[in-house]
């Protein structure tokens, strides 16, 4: 009877995959890309790639691109991962008092680029977010009503330390 049990290997539960990627969608940044919606172009110099901007980023309408770009976190293909992350910089550096009033519009995707759970993108977003929070006054304080929505996906990898 009871002795019988310890000679069967008991399996444990299914690994629940909180860890594991999550598949890419297409995303709104990759088609705008594609239908030459954004003024942007590639730009070759001596320190390698960087965008050719064919308007003052000054005078980009916020609303509109700033989203767009952000949504452009969860690609990782060459050149819409390069064209997102190094546009969504130009427009942090250059935004000024535009960027505070467009914060509950990258909500959204910032939450999509980290519920990949794509090492890779996390890290890059949590770049982009504290890029996001020094480039304008009071942009740390408006983002703490959204915590609840880009903190659990975070509090999943807080115990990875160098592996992430």
């Amino acid at each position: 009877g009871f002795f019988c049990l310890f000679l069967f290997k008991v399996r444990g539960p299914p690994l629940a995959g909180a860890f594991k990627e999550r598949p890419t969608k297409p995303t709104a940044f990759r088609k705008f890309y594609e239908r030459g919606d954004f003024p942007i172009a590639l730009e070759h110099d001596t320190k390698g790639n960087k965008i050719a901007w064919k308007v003052e980023i000054e005078k980009l309408d916020y609303h509109y691109y700033l989203p767009l770009f952000f949504d452009g976190l969860c690609e990782m293909t060459f050149p819409y991962e390069f064209f997102a992350r190094q546009g969504i910089h130009d427009m942090l550096e250059h935004g000024g008092n535009k960027i505070l009033p467009v914060i509950p519009q990258l909500i959204i995707p910032i939450k999509n680029a980290l519920s990949l759970r794509n090492r890779q993108v996390i890290c890059i977003t949590l770049k982009v977010l504290q890029h996001l929070v020094v480039s304008a006054d009071m942009v740390g304080e408006a983002l703490v009503p959204y915590y609840r929505q880009i903190l659990p996906v975070l509090n999943i990898f807080k115990n990875m330390n160098g592996e992430l």
